[in-house]
Formats: C-alpha cells, sequence, structure tokens
C-alpha cells in the first residue's frame, strides 16, 4: 500500500487543528475545572491533553485509511460527512463544557457526540475495518468524559 504522504499529513492536521483552536479557546479553564467538585475516578488535568492528541492523530489516521480505500466514493463521502459532524459537535463540547460552563447542557452535547463516533464508527468499518478499529479509543474515552461530565453536572 502507497502512502499519499500530503493526504495523510491533511487528514491528520484537521483533528489535531481542530483540538488546538478548541485548546486555545478554552486556555485557562483548567483552573475552573480543578475548583469543581470531582467525581471518582477524574484523571490530573494534565492527562487530559496527552489524551486528546492521541486521540484526535488517530481520528486523522482513520479517515486517511477510508479516504484512500477501495469503497464505492459514495460510502467514503458518506462516512467523511458524518466524521466531519462528529469532529465539529466534539469542538463545541469545550466551549459549552469549559467556557459557559453549562455542565448538564454539555453533557446531553456529549450524548449527541457519542452517538455521532459510533455512526462514524458503523460507517468507516463499512469503509475499510481497520478505521473503525482506530475509533474505538475514542469512543471508549467519550464514554469515560460521559461519566465524568454526569458527575460535574451533579455535584456542582
Amino acid at each position: 500500500m502507497k502512502i499519499h504522504w500530503k493526504t495523510l499529513l491533511a487528514c491528520i492536521l484537521l483533528p489535531v487543528a481542530t483540538g488546538a483552536v478548541a485548546g486555545g479557546l478554552t486556555r485557562g479553564s483548567m483552573e475552573t475545572f480543578r475548583n469543581l467538585n470531582q467525581p471518582p475516578l477524574s484523571p490530573p488535568g494534565w492527562l487530559f491533553p496527552v489524551v486528546w492528541t492521541i486521540l484526535y492523530v488517530l481520528m486523522g489516521l482513520a479517515s486517511y485509511l477510508a479516504i484512500t480505500s477501495d469503497a464505492p466514493q459514495e460510502q467514503i463521502t458518506a462516512a467523511l460527512k458524518i466524521y466531519g459532524l462528529q469532529l465539529a459537535v466534539n469542538f463545541f463540547w469545550s466551549l459549552l463544557f469549559f467556557n459557559l460552563g453549562r455542565y448538564c447542557l454539555a453533557f446531553f452535547w456529549l450524548l449527541l457526540l457519542w452517538v455521532l463516533i459510533s455512526i462514524n464508527l458503523a460507517q468507516f468499518r463499512a469503509v475499510t475495518p481497520k478505521a473503525a478499529w482506530l475509533l474505538v479509543p475514542y469512543l471508549g474515552w467519550v464514554s469515560f468524559a460521559g461519566y465524568l461530565n454526569l458527575s460535574i453536572c451533579l455535584l456542582n
């Protein structure tokens, strides 16, 4: 399999840049986050950017595998539309939670994100199973984030 380096780089840069912009817009919010009543199993603040960077790279790799697959173009296009939508929903969750402090609304927004990731995973699986597997950690982390988000909603 020939690697299309420019496409691969673009695919990885899109989610990483999206996360970086969201991180920039929510900069300083970890201080507020630390002062919230935290549920059990809350990870340290430094872990969030590390995990999200890894997840964004995996998303980019998944989209690259989908784009370069031999699947029918209409299948690829449908999967990439949901991919873009879930990435946008992901971006706005950060603003709802951190900037606006709307913890309960952010939880329901996160449920929407979870559904979109699940749909995207199923669509990527139809295009190329390897791409779907790369989204599994993302779905797992968003599930854990749902626990944290709902707990913070209820505790604060």
